[in-house]
């Protein structure tokens, strides 16, 4: 089987660059057409201040990229962090339980919060806002159960 590599969403990213686009837009319609007659400074004050918004949707997509879940055999590697790294593996034959939780938001963007509960110390690993949450936590458990079974045979 071939690693699978699991990220965060996109879907409210690029719905946050739409809107922050939108108001900066907006801004420099505003800017155009009411503050003409203002100096230059003040005319762009209102599409400089929309452009500060950027740093939202530019700061989400920076922390999407600094996340990643592999699906690896007969582990689960989760890795967080940008300039530096945090790995947790979790053995599949450990995997409990797999919840998905998904807000109305979430839902109607298909997307959800996947819950994992292992035997051991820290019991639950919760990765946020996945792309088709319940056909991935289906093929976590159905891994879990095969590699489960698997370590159980004589």
């Amino acid at each position: 089987m071939a690693d699978r590599v699991i990220r965060p969403s996109m879907k409210q990213i690029k719905t946050g660059y739409l809107v922050v686009l939108m108001v900066i837009v907006a801004a420099v319609v505003v800017s155009a057409k009411y503050l003409e007659d203002q100096s230059p400074l003040v005319q762009w004050l209102p599409t400089a201040a929309a452009a500060l918004l950027l740093l939202w949707p530019i700061r989400r997509h920076i922390r999407r990229q600094a996340t990643k879940v592999t699906l690896m055999g007969d582990k689960l590697r989760y890795e967080s962090g940008l300039f530096s790294k945090t790995t947790r593996t979790i053995q599949l034959s450990k995997v409990q339980d797999v919840r998905v939780e998904q807000s109305f938001g979430q839902r109607i963007m298909s997307v959800g919060n996947i819950s994992i509960e292992t035997s051991g110390e820290s019991s639950r690993e919760t990765f946020y806002n996945i792309d088709g949450p319940q056909a991935i936590a289906d093929e976590i458990i159905a891994l879990s159960q095969e590699h489960g079974s698997a370590q159980t045979r004589p």
